[in-house]
C-alpha cells in the first residue's frame, strides 16, 4: 500500500525560501527512505512536502517536525492519504 503524507506550512513575513531550504534539510534527514519525495510552494509563502512511502495506512512512519516559531505564521497542517488509483493523464 503507497501511504503519502502532506506536510504545510506558511511562512512568516519575507520568510519563505527559509522554510522551503529549512523543510529540505528536515526531510533528507528523515529516518527511512520514501518512495519519492517533492516540494512544492505557493502564493503566500506556503511550503508543501509531500512524501510517499510503501507502508500500512496506520504505520509509525517519519514526519516533519514543526519549525520554529519564528519561520511560520500559523501553525503546520499535516494530512495522510493513502492510493486508491493511478491513471495516466489524456
Amino acid at each position: 500500500m503507497t501511504v503519502t503524507l502532506m506536510w504545510e506550512a506558511a511562512a512568516a513575513d519575507g520568510r519563505g525560501p527559509d522554510l522551503l531550504a529549512w523543510a529540505r534539510r528536515q526531510a533528507v534527514t528523515l529516518p527511512g527512505e520514501p518512495r519519492r519525495r517533492e516540494f512544492l510552494t505557493a502564493p503566500g509563502d506556503r511550503v508543501l512536502v509531500i512524501t510517499w512511502w510503501e507502508a500500512p495506512y496506520d504505520a509509525d512512519l517519519p514526519e516533519l517536525p514543526d519549525p520554529d516559531a519564528v519561520l511560520i505564521r500559523r501553525p503546520v497542517h499535516r494530512w495522510r492519504f493513502v492510493s486508491v488509483s493511478v491513471e495516466p493523464a489524456g
